[in-house]
């Protein structure tokens, strides 16, 4: 269980790290992106291992891999639409 935790972490602070990376402009600032990231990950390995009992690693990186992308989606800002002006 040790090594789902922190295979969990590892795996979403490089998720947290790769969406700040491309996306500055939608995401708020790092420091709250990668703790966020980071957490979403170890819930989601929680989740799945609690489900799945000691089913693997895999599918406990796999749950860590969607509960940490969703809860990073969360922290997405729409983007701005650019409107042309009526004299140009």
């Amino acid at each position: 269980m040790l090594l789902e935790a922190l295979s969990a972490s590892i795996l979403g602070l490089v998720l947290a790290w790769a969406a700040a990376r491309r996306l500055p402009h939608r995401l708020p600032d790092r420091v709250l992106v990668l703790p966020t990231g980071v957490a979403g990950a170890l819930f989601g390995a929680f989740v799945t291992h609690t489900a799945l009992g000691a089913g693997g690693l895999l599918p406990v990186l796999l749950g860590a891999a969607a509960v940490s992308a969703a809860s990073l989606s969360l922290l997405l800002r729409p983007e701005r639409l650019r409107r042309r002006s009526a004299t140009a």
